[in-house]
């Protein structure tokens, strides 16, 4: 397979996906607020799971259209060195996004513990909060919100050393299977590729199935839901947006694996590969975040 010089840049022709991929976030995200904003009103019916559905599909029916072009572009010999450190590059400042979006929440939950919550019990520099809600004691995990009859209280929580010690066990094996994995590519060992590989997909996917029950069992058991008050809220966000990075993930190693058995990549050219694997290890890091910061503290 012929490559493009150093100097040599590919730039493709005019394509359809990027206006795809706009309007299906926008429907994406506009479906998930009428969602959101219908539980909130408590509406019997809603539009929103729809709406979010077709979103869905429309970014699942993007991401295949254009990903599937680049690789064509790529087997065909067309992208120089440069072109390899523009991917690189861009895929650097995709997880930078991702990190930073994650600090978000850690940071609305950190200042919700450490501050805020103290303040509306009285304590600190800002107590003057506690005239809000005289005799409020504050407490983390917060089992007795401030008002009870707008945000019912969950009765419980979940353990850390149930189902997510199990999930941090598995998230953690799965990066050790992948860069198994990555170096048996560099040795072209194509049989040990393959088998790791597919374990880290199957750890991957063991992780969203126990992930999906411990859900189940918070909703269900414990009241402990999105509107259960802000630990509820924090909870869910930053785990149900860790999820479906996972979910994300676990489809793009998949994919991977499918490239592989196809006799894609090589020792010398495996950037696709590389790429899922830095948004795997950094998906595994947030979780140990998660596992720390929500869980066990």
């Amino acid at each position: 397979m012929s490559t493009q010089t150093h100097e040599q840049y590919y730039v493709p022709a005019q394509s359809k996906w990027p206006i795809i991929a706009t309007i299906a976030l926008l429907v994406t995200v506009f479906g998930l607020g009428t969602w959101f904003n219908d539980l909130k009103a408590e509406r019997a019916e809603s539009n929103g799971p729809l709406i979010f559905f077709i979103g869905a599909l429309l970014i699942a029916y993007m991401m295949f259209g254009w990903f599937g072009a680049v690789v064509k572009e790529s087997r065909a010999g067309l992208y120089s060195a440069q072109m390899d450190r523009s991917f690189r590059w861009g895929m650097s400042w995709f997880i930078f996004s991702e990190v930073m979006f994650f600090l978000a929440f850690f940071g609305a939950l950190f200042y919700i513990r450490y501050w805020t919550g103290p303040w509306l019990a009285g304590e600190g520099d800002k107590g003057i909060s506690n005239m809000l809600w005289p005799g409020f004691e504050y407490s983390w995990p917060l089992l007795n919100n401030p008002d009870p009859k707008l945000y019912p209280a969950p009765e419980g929580t979940i353990s850390a050393w149930g189902l997510p010690l199990i999930n941090t066990i598995l998230l953690v094996s799965s990066s050790f299977t992948l860069t198994w994995a990555h170096h048996a590519l560099k040795k072209n060992q194509r049989k040990q590729l393959k088998i790791g590989l597919a374990i880290t997909v199957l750890l991957g996917a063991a992780f969203l199935i126990l992930q999906a029950e411990e859900y189940i069992h918070a909703y269900t058991e414990l009241g402990l839901t999105l509107g259960s008050g802000i630990y509820g809220a924090t909870f869910f966000m930053l785990t149900g947006f860790h999820g479906a990075h996972v979910t994300m993930g676990a489809i793009i190693l998949t994919v991977m694996l499918i490239r592989i058995l196809r006799g894609h990549f090589n020792a010398e050219q495996h950037f696709g590969f590389e790429a899922a694997s830095w948004y795997w290890h950094f998906v595994d890091v947030v979780w140990i975040g998660l596992f720390v910061f929500v869980y066990v503290l």
